[in-house]
């Protein structure tokens, strides 16, 4: 089929961050399409594809069409549960004996950086069912937040080195007995500022981080909060209330998400999936 990318329109929502894209779903899959959606994430740091109402396996292929796939929650409750390479989130009982990780996400976080493997590119989230309350996803811009800390900051902690850990990313919800096995998990040394071939430079912050290379724990995590609370601005931030039907791609290297508490028996329940990451942070 014969594709026009300028087809494709484009809503900003913010200036440091966020789009609402419109496009036509049997589009999507296509090359030159894939390709300028690419190149808006790259502007936009979070794209919003308004009730396209996928299925699990247009999903995939959306993934596919966009990059490489990836797949690192093989092993979590929802990870590959009905469809391989889809992650379904969700804290409804019988379909996740283990929320901890679910619940995990209520706090600013990048997927994957606990992992040795390049951080995925970009994650795409579809919405399946909603929470009558909650259940909004945040999204922050960490290449902006970075670009706007004074230039003494910046060269304070452009060195800094973070150990990132799955213990970290969860000591807010788990209880001690649940936190000891996690102790043996993963964990993975991070750059505190990333910085791509390209030359974009994002922060690397998030609950996974859980304390810098060389300093006190005290010192380390009192940086670390300070942080995320400038990321955490509303400036850099976009927080989007879903409709069922709704795909949003985000830059995983360079936004920060969080979801805004739900009930857990509201049945609110998301299909996650990722793209590959193809530059390593180290």
């Amino acid at each position: 089929m014969d594709i026009n990318i300028d087809t494709v329109r484009v809503d900003v929502i913010k200036p440091e961050i966020g789009a609402v894209v419109h496009v036509d779903r049997n589009a999507i899959f296509e090359p030159a399409v894939a390709q300028r959606i690419m190149e808006l994430l790259e502007i936009h740091d979070a794209l919003i594809f308004p009730q396209i109402n996928l299925s699990d396996k247009e999903q995939l292929a959306f993934t596919d069409a966009l990059g490489a796939r990836v797949n690192f929650t093989t092993t979590v409750p929802g990870g590959d549960a009905d469809t391989r390479d889809v992650y379904k989130i969700t804290l409804d009982k019988d379909k996740n004996p283990e929320p901890e990780y679910v619940l995990g996400t209520f706090f600013w976080h990048m997927d994957g950086a606990t992992i040795n493997i390049p951080v995925p590119k970009a994650s795409v989230l579809s919405s399946r069912k909603t929470s009558p309350t909650g259940g909004q996803t945040q999204f922050s811009n960490t290449y902006a937040a970075y670009e706007a800390l004074p230039e003494d900051e910046k060269k304070a902690i452009e060195n800094l080195r973070v150990v990132h850990s799955v213990v970290a990313a969860v000591r807010e919800v788990a209880s001690p007995d649940q936190l000891e096995p996690m102790k043996r998990g993963a964990a993975q040394e991070q750059p505190l500022v990333w910085t791509r071939k390209n030359g974009r430079k994002s922060l690397m912050i998030g609950y996974s981080a859980d304390y810098i290379v060389g300093m006190s724990k005290a010192e380390g995590r009192a940086l670390l909060a300070r942080l995320l609370e400038w990321a955490a601005q509303p400036r850099f931030c976009y927080s989007h209330d879903w409709k069922e039907g709704d795909l949003a791609i985000w830059d995983n290297g360079g936004a920060l998400h969080r979801v805004i508490p739900y009930p857990a028996d509201s049945g609110r329940t998301m299909h996650r999936t990722s793209i590959a990451g193809l530059e390593p942070t180290n």
